[in-house]
């Protein structure tokens, strides 16, 4: 699906929003590739998982034709800082629903672009029949967690010690959001 781009000024930071196109394939690459280094709420340790410019294609393409799909691109100074995509699957007895995910570079943390990123995507879901909304977070980014709840998601469950960062164990958190 794709949605108009939109701007926003907050705390004299000027950005724009819009839906991912296949010429921000490798700009997107680098991005993640970056980000999973920043900080340990992400699901990967720097350089796994990695998606190249092609695949990154790929996924964009296909989320720009599917309906239930959305990948959304935050822009200061004409570089993407940021995304957020919402993955439904084909199956007919999850068609209800989506998964949202976002990343914003840390450099930009403060701005309000993850929740912004939220906002639009709870926006596109209501207004396009979507019932529930899903996601994960790592059981101690309390941070996340307040803005999830604000924004209508609650705690649907706990994996315990599901993930190992060195010799660490951490929880994920499992919410969703039901459209209102």
């Amino acid at each position: 699906m794709i949605i108009d781009q939109q701007e926003f000024n907050v705390k004299g930071l000027t950005y724009s929003i819009r839906s991912a196109m296949e010429k921000d394939a490798e700009a997107l690459s680098s991005l993640r590739l970056q980000m999973d280094g920043e900080t340990e709420y992400m699901d990967r340790e720097q350089g796994e998982g990695f998606i190249d410019p092609a695949r990154f294609e790929q996924i964009i393409r296909l989320d720009s034709e599917k309906e239930r799909n959305l990948f959304l691109v935050t822009i200061v100074k004409e570089q993407i800082v940021g995304y957020s995509r919402c993955e439904g699957v084909d199956l007919k007895r999850f068609s209800h629903k989506v998964e949202f995910g976002v990343c914003v570079a840390k450099e930009f943390w403060g701005y309000g672009i993850g929740k912004k990123l939220l906002e639009l995507s709870i926006d596109w879901a209501d207004t396009n029949g979507i019932e529930k909304m899903t996601l994960n977070v790592v059981g101690t980014n309390d941070k996340a967690m307040e803005l999830y709840k604000r924004m209508g998601f609650e705690i649907e469950g706990t994996l315990k010690k599901d993930r190992r960062h060195a010799a660490r164990y951490y929880d994920t958190v499992m919410m969703g959001r039901f459209r209102g």
